[in-house]
């Protein structure tokens, strides 16, 4: 395992409990980190980059203690937060060069070489006398993802990466991440977006409310809810009380009423028929059964 974690807590000093003994063996590949806004993920982020300390337990990457061995730990780390800004005065190749000297690239030949190749490889290259600050959302987060990695990182963690791009920006970065890890990096990609993860991701881990709720491979959180999908068709009038009664993922306009994709053990009172399920319905359908918000009857 490239990261491991053990019994990680972190109580913010108002008291907050974030993080409630975290206990995660994190591959090479790409791993993803799913959970609601609020969940706890961007604070296991930031204790993995080094950015705060944990109030217990201990975090190894690759062999390191991550707590006594900072320095080297960070020397393995690339990381892309949600928030990341970039300077104004910087034009696009300017900017990764910038990021590249901070990260100890001193030699100018080989860092204009390293900064052009990784330009080209996050499709940038010809953008690169722009300035970083007028590139679109989809193109600041590919330099955002190339000063991750212009370093040779063997972890990289970004958080929230794909929010607010368009679909075609979305996969287009999902499948830059999937090549990325294919050369023996980890990947830590921290999301509330289930599609993120269901096509990028073969290991996964749920977080709500700074606990694990799930740990493994998407398709094993699949099965959970085999069985508990279902596509109902109602009226304009039954669809409040469906909504009321069921958690609803989708409403589908049908004639002169509508088809409903819920989940639930079982459904009464209506025409139910079983719908196969993807991650997105096994998400909903595992915290819903964690919570039991749902009545059957």
């Amino acid at each position: 395992m490239s990261i491991s974690i053990k019994g990680l807590d972190k109580i913010y000093p108002n008291g907050n409990h974030a993080l409630k003994n975290i206990n995660l063996e994190i591959p090479t590949g790409m791993f993803g980190l799913l959970g609601p806004n609020g969940a706890g993920k961007s604070t296991l982020m930031r204790i993995l980059v080094a950015l705060m300390e944990p109030t217990a337990g201990k975090v190894d990457v690759f062999g390191y203690d991550l707590m006594k061995d900072r320095k080297k730990v960070r020397s393995l780390l690339g990381y892309l937060p949600q928030d990341f800004r970039f300077f104004a005065k910087y034009k696009t190749h300017e900017f990764l060069d910038y990021a590249a000297r901070l990260s100890g690239m001193n030699n100018t030949r080989k860092r204009k070489q390293a900064v052009d190749a990784m330009l080209e490889s996050v499709g940038l290259f010809d953008v690169r006398e722009r300035y970083a600050n007028k590139l679109s959302g989809g193109m600041k987060r590919r330099l955002g993802i190339a000063q991750a990695l212009i370093h040779n990182p063997k972890v990289v963690i970004v958080d929230e990466p794909t929010t607010g791009l368009d679909p075609e920006e979305r996969i287009r970065f999902r499948n830059l991440l999937s090549e990325i890890s294919e050369n023996e990096v980890t990947i830590i990609l921290s999301t509330h977006i289930v599609g993120d993860i269901s096509s990028s991701c073969k290991c996964m881990a749920l977080i709500n409310k700074g606990e694990v709720s799930f740990y493994g491979a998407p398709q094993d959180m699949l099965r959970e809810a085999e069985g508990k999908v279902w596509r109902i068709q109602v009226s304009a009038d039954e669809l409040h009380e469906v909504d009321k009664r069921y958690p609803v993922i989708a409403t589908i306009p049908s004639g002169t009423g509508w088809e409903v994709q819920v989940v639930a053990n079982e459904i009464k009172g209506y025409d139910a028929k079983p719908y196969p399920p993807n991650l997105e319905h096994a998400y909903v359908y595992h915290m819903e059964s964690r919570l039991n918000l749902w009545t059957n009857g």
